[in-house]
């Protein structure tokens, strides 16, 4: 419970400020890694004392008292109330309240799709060009982000109505450091040298690879991450937009070429740890830890960044485990696409406490205060890298700020049929024989039929 509610009346009569400073997880001015002035300019130009406004997102538990660190921070410049709501069935409650007339001012989407959904019905507030504009220049790879909250509103124009804010990078490559220098091994800079590595591994008499498909109900979807990063280091971004959407079919060949581009890796026996049989039945969770094997079942594991919560107990990322970028093709002159997923705020309810919260979102401090703590990444290129909590944080910030193009999942943003249903059973009938463009005609017959 906070200190202002359990405090007495004499408490109550005291400035806002003081009520809401006993919240703030670091005192403003005392640590050098946070952007205080944006803070202090922040605050100089807002006074919004006595409003209050309602935030909706879907986090719970440690990652509510992690958002909530950062409203603070809003709180205390802006003298006004922001009162958190998370639900683990955001997305459904999210659309009743909307349409119910019942929505709060600014809800937390993790998957643009269903924010656009409600763009197109009239259910979402325009931030504006000049919130657009600010992006652009801001965020690394800027266009892509504010491509990311750009919807058709019900009228059918376009309109920037979703800001980005909270990133996650996919685009990795996890290994561990100890058994590259026993192997004489390094970490490749571009996509050639990955496939150039992956064959002195196997010429070595080893394996390169681990790969695990297994999820429950929702095995298959490790092989849709890989599909997405191949098709943005083989396509423009622009086709990659098409193929999200169904511009272009889904058995298109440049998505077919994606596809098998994943099976060069995962359909090699040769190539993964237990043959390309063992790459469906093996578990997303269980996969990694062919890296920590002694000798080692695999010398690299592609996944995104939350895959260390599955490494062996006691494992430091940096020392025991680390990770590199996916790189590139140098020959196609895609420059450094990222993958990621990651949530956007939007106005659901209009309000001026709402309106400076986005504003707030620009503040590098908004950034800084979670980056601190954990489990953030930010592409804002004003924020200090140094306030990351760890190193391994900061060198993914890193690739976030180095993007040229950033995408979100894909198969987060095709409709819930094709990205959670045909396209993740799909990969598993190409892991296991089916051809690639068996599978991927089948999808778009899938997608077809939702039409």
């Amino acid at each position: 419970m906070k200190t202002s509610m359990l405090i007495g009346a004499f408490a109550l009569a005291l400035s806002g400020s003081v009520a809401h400073a006993a919240d703030l997880k670091f005192a403003p001015g005392e640590d050098a890694r946070f952007n205080w002035q944006s803070f202090e300019d922040f605050k100089a130009a807002h006074d919004l004392s006595g409003q209050e406004m309602s935030l909706f997102g879907p986090w719970l538990s440690s990652d509510k008292d992690l958002i909530e660190s950062v409203t603070a921070y809003f709180e205390e410049a802006t003298g006004a109330k922001v009162n958190y709501s998370g639900s683990d069935s955001f997305e459904q409650q999210i659309v009743i309240d909307t349409q119910a007339g019942s929505a709060p001012n600014v809800a937390v989407f993790p998957q643009p799709g269903l924010a656009g959904d409600l763009a197109s019905k009239g259910l979402l507030v325009p931030l504006g060009n000049e919130t657009a504009d600010w992006m652009k220049e801001n965020y690394a790879a800027g266009q892509s982000w504010v491509d990311l909250g750009t919807y058709a509103g019900k009228d059918g124009a376009k309109a920037f109505f979703a800001f980005p804010y909270k990133a996650d990078v996919k685009s990795l490559v996890w290994y561990v450091p100890e058994n590259f220098e026993d192997a004489g091994y390094e970490v490749p800079q571009t996509m050639e040298e990955l496939k150039a590595l992956s064959d002195q591994i196997d010429a070595d008499g080893e394996t390169p690879w681990c790969i695990g498909l297994g999820s429950g109900g929702a095995t298959g979807w490790p092989a849709t991450d890989w599909v997405e990063d191949l098709m943005l280091r083989t396509q423009s971004p622009e086709v990659y937009d098409q193929w999200v959407t169904n511009e272009i079919p889904f058995n298109d060949e440049r998505v077919v070429a994606a596809i098998e581009e994943f099976g060069a890796f995962a359909r090699n026996d040769d190539y993964v740890d237990g043959g390309a049989g063992a790459v469906a039945s093996t578990d997303f969770r269980d996969s990694p830890k062919g890296l920590f094997a002694v000798p080692p079942k695999c010398y690299m594991h592609r996944q995104a960044s939350f895959i260390p919560s599955f490494f062996p107990e006691g494992t430091q990322l940096g020392r025991d485990a680390d990770f590199f970028y996916l790189p590139a093709y140098a020959e196609k002159d895609l420059g450094t696409p990222v993958l990621g997923a990651g949530t956007v705020f939007a106005i659901t309810k209009d309000s001026d406490v709402a309106r400076a919260f986005i504003e707030f979102l620009k503040t590098p401090i908004a950034h800084e205060i979670w980056m601190a703590q954990a489990g953030f990444l930010t592409p804002h290129k004003g924020v200090n890298p140094e306030a990351y909590a760890n190193d391994a944080l900061r060198k993914q910030g890193e690739i976030l700020t180095n993007a040229t193009t950033f995408r979100f999942d894909g198969s987060d943003l095709m409709p819930g049929k094709i990205g959670a249903g045909a396209f993740w059973t799909g990969m598993i009938d190409y892991v296991g024989g089916q051809s690639a463009e068996e599978v991927a005609g089948e999808i778009q017959k899938e997608w077809d039929a939702i039409k």
